[in-house]
């Protein structure tokens, strides 16, 4: 049974930092392993930058995953498939703000167990007395990592955001199905047809809110 560190939040990702690397040039991982392992490293690396139980629970992990691909505990769904392999960890410790991007490997699991590995290797850096105030770390502190939008209070607010993301493409209102307004949005927002992705995140977060409610 995979086990996630205790506290960690997991969310989708609304704006990578930075330039993705392109596709043709990321490559296999020269690593072998399961989640479940990757995991416990970074469960006891978490554990070692923390001073409190405050800043152990600050952890965070992004993927590039839609909402809809996690289940109620939070946690990604094991068929989900992201959107892109790029993961982001960043945490509250002791030397500040910490936020690790990796999308140098084809698996985003691949991806999140080098961040583990690095953080592992900072960590022995200490062991060395070479530093005294965790400054193998601060290359780490101004990277910003941007969690997705809050999602919405009701449906009818989702509902009415759809409409209005739709209006471009063709007049909608309440009484329509919101099926049809609902893809009538996608197709608006989705980046391949040239749409912002913070904007068809939250047409995500729309569509979820709808199946919520029973009304898709």
């Amino acid at each position: 049974m995979t086990t996630w560190p205790y506290g960690m939040k997991v969310a989708p990702i609304r704006e990578w930092p930075g330039q993705l690397t392109a596709k043709d040039q990321r490559k296999p991982a020269p690593f072998r392993a399961g989640l479940t392992d990757t995991l416990k490293i970074l469960d006891r690396e978490i554990y070692n930058l923390a001073d409190t139980g405050e800043q152990q629970d600050s952890a965070e992990l992004l993927v590039a995953m839609s909402p809809a691909n996690f289940r109620l505990d939070g946690r990604p769904r094991a068929d989900a498939r992201p959107e892109h392999p790029g993961v982001i960890f960043s945490m509250e410790a002791r030397v500040g703000r910490l936020s690790y991007p990796c999308d140098t490997f084809t698996d985003w699991q691949d991806n999140l167990r080098a961040i583990a590995l690095a953080l592992e290797a900072l960590r022995k850096v200490d062991r060395y007395g070479v530093t005294k105030r965790g400054e193998q770390y601060r290359g780490f502190l101004a990277i910003e990592a941007t969690a997705a939008p809050a999602g919405w209070a009701t449906a009818e607010q989702a509902l009415g955001f759809l409409i209005d993301v739709a209006y471009r493409s063709e007049t909608f209102t309440r009484a329509d199905q919101p099926s049809r307004i609902l893809r009538a949005a996608q197709r608006v927002s989705h980046p391949d047809a040239g749409g912002d992705p913070s904007e068809f995140q939250r047409v995500s977060l729309a569509e979820a809110k709808l199946r919520e409610a029973g009304l898709l």
